[in-house]
């Protein structure tokens, strides 16, 4: 399949640079899937839970976004930024680090942090842009960041991270840190919404995905099925799994909260089960592919020709989603990581 068969245009005007005033008051629109059609109904997220059925689940991710984003520069006093990805497996107190620019990174050179109160050893390449960063024994990385850094907000949001920001691209049950960027289609969810949820007897798990840039990266080859995700770390706890495999057992709905909880599901599953545990998942899901586990899903509006846009289309059709997707558009939904809400069951 051709990259070009999952274009399409998109006003500019489209991308919201700030979140809705209230998390629940985003608009929600809700797909009703009907053989190879579909009907649509538009609401808002606080009404939630009367568009699910009593014995679904819900099942949501639980990363939390660090402030990983930091100024830096050399020693020869060029600018760089920082992004913190994850910590590095073969080196003691070190971090990928996305680094921009990188042109001028080599393994020995000195990288400085806090106006040069803290340094870090370029070790190593690993990966587009990152490298491996080994820290003195005695710097502790995640308090670096929560001192210095800022939201990583994605790069379609044309402005600087603010205040507003460190609640606002965070959810209300973030609780594992390691991303470094928002699973969005659980930015909607408040308190209220969740009683809601259990009033209407649907009940919610969690799992934990830690989500990388990768998510953000563009496809670069023509055609989809060379494309390749990198792999992010995850987590499913014992209960989740339970419940998981009890609702398939029931013939109960499992929805799943946004990509990187429909990633985890499906990159776990075996002969329609999941099992608890921790790992690396690099699954990549685009039409043709047949979901194991989910039914439906929540999940924000993505950019065109995207590994995000391209998931959507594999759960539920592409010409669906096109459709879908010309329907929120022209109804003036908002896009991307601060937009509106899609239900999709």
């Amino acid at each position: 399949m051709k990259l070009s068969e999952f274009q399409f245009e998109l006003p500019e005007d489209r991308i919201a640079q700030r979140p809705a005033p209230e998390r629940d008051a985003s608009r929600l629109l809700v797909v009703r899937r009907d053989g190879e059609g579909e009907s649509l109904e538009h609401a808002h997220f606080r009404d939630l839970a009367r568009f699910l059925e009593p014995g679904d689940l819900l099942v949501r991710n639980d990363s939390r976004v660090l402030p990983a984003r930091l100024a830096a520069s050399l020693e020869t006093g060029g600018k760089l930024e920082a992004l913190f990805v994850r910590p590095a497996t073969r080196a003691k107190n070190a971090w990928v680090v996305l680094i921009r620019p990188s042109k001028r990174m080599r393994p020995g050179r000195q990288v400085l942090f806090a106006g040069g109160d803290v340094r870090a050893t370029v070790v190593e390449p690993a990966g587009e842009g990152e490298w491996v960063l080994a820290f003195d024994e005695g710097v502790e990385v995640l308090a670096l960041l929560q001192t210095y850094g800022t939201m990583p907000l994605p790069p379609y949001i044309k402005r600087e991270a603010d205040d507003t920001d460190i609640a606002r691209y965070q959810t209300v049950y973030a609780d594992h840190g390691g991303s470094v960027a928002a699973p969005t289609a659980g930015l909607h969810f408040t308190d209220e919404v969740f009683e809601s949820l259990r009033a209407r007897g649907v009940p919610v798990e969690s799992l934990t995905l830690h989500v990388g840039p990768g998510t953000f990266r563009p496809i670069r080859t023509e055609t989809i099925e060379e494309h390749t995700i990198e792999p992010e770390a995850f987590s499913i706890p014992a209960r989740t799994a339970v419940a998981v495999n009890a609702a398939r057992a029931e013939g109960r709905r499992v929805v799943a909260v946004g990509t990187t909880s429909v990633r985890t599901l499906e990159g776990a599953a075996r002969d329609g089960r999941i099992a608890p545990g921790h790992g690396w998942t690099n699954a990549y899901i685009y039409p043709g592919f047949e979901p194991a586990i989910v039914h439906g899903m929540i999940t924000n509006f993505h950019l065109p020709d995207s590994s995000l846009f391209l998931l959507v289309c594999g759960l539920f059709g592409t010409e669906r989603m096109k459709r879908v997707y010309q329907e929120a558009i022209a109804r003036e939904y908002r896009f991307y990581s601060y937009g509106d809400a899609m239900l999709v069951v």
